[in-house]
């Protein structure tokens, strides 16, 4: 577990498909799961006021479900990431899932961020996403490990509601532009076309780029598309751009 954690946590997270997720916030997610690609839990360590707080929310039915491993408080904070652990940590893996599969699916709405560093932008990518009702969130290669303990957190459950593809070059978007599969969309602050306008009325992809550098060099044929802003900030922080696009492309049309 603590290696999961640790300086090796990426390699071995991904060697492994297993990770962290602490806390009864991510349980409740990941015990309810709305996608069939959503990761599953392998174990359940407890304390023992964690395990009443379990007890107390769901049946005895769904929580003896799973391998549970009983802790003390001083262990359960070794094991943890956080500085005040909820005395629940579970042990889940997660299925890899490739764009040619989820494509299978038929999905309409996509968001694809290009080398994303940040945890909490990711986390909150994933979160947004989930709540404006996407069908998947797409993540190029270079991106923040999505596993890792600060997205899962940050993804405050909806890693369990929403597919995730990782490790996409950039190729893989953009080849779309020679199909009428998906209008593609560049979100930058030097677009030609304000957001407002946007009204799109077949399946699309957002496509964001990297929190310093912004999107890379995409085909001419992939529209860019600016956020119009009243006040005097030069940007938005990508996990804002994408919130905002994403109420507005989720709201856009009919499904």
């Amino acid at each position: 577990m603590k290696a999961l954690l640790g300086s090796r946590g990426k390699k071995l997270r991904r060697e492994e498909s297993l990770f962290i997720a602490d806390g009864a916030q991510s349980l409740r997610s990941a015990l309810f799961p709305k996608v069939k690609s959503a990761p599953l839990i392998e174990k359940l360590y407890l304390t023992e006021s964690g395990e009443e707080k379990l007890r107390s929310e769901f049946s005895d039915q769904i929580i003896d479900a799973h391998e549970i491993i009983p802790v003390t408080e001083s262990v359960m904070a070794a094991m943890a990431d956080t500085e005040s652990p909820q005395g629940i940590l579970a042990l889940c893996r997660y299925r890899p899932l490739d764009l040619e599969t989820l494509l299978e699916t038929g999905p309409k709405r996509l968001a694809f961020f290009w080398q994303i560093q940040d945890p909490g932008n990711a986390g909150t990518a994933i979160r947004t996403a989930d709540a404006c009702g996407f069908d998947a969130v797409l993540f190029s290669e270079g991106s923040v490990d999505i596993y890792s303990p600060k997205v899962v957190r940050s993804t405050a459950g909806s890693l369990w509601h929403i597919p995730i593809v990782e490790d996409l070059p950039l190729a893989s978007i953009t080849d779309f532009v020679t199909s009428d599969q998906f209008s593609l969309l560049a979100f930058d602050g030097s677009g030609e076309r304000s957001l407002v306008e946007v009204h799109p009325d077949r399946p699309t992809i957002a496509i964001f780029g990297n929190e310093a550098r912004g999107l890379p060099t995409l085909p001419a044929e992939i529209e860019k598309i600016r956020i119009p802003m009243k006040g005097h900030a030069e940007s938005f922080n990508v996990a804002s751009a994408a919130a905002i696009a994403l109420f507005h492309l989720g709201n856009a049309g009919s499904r």
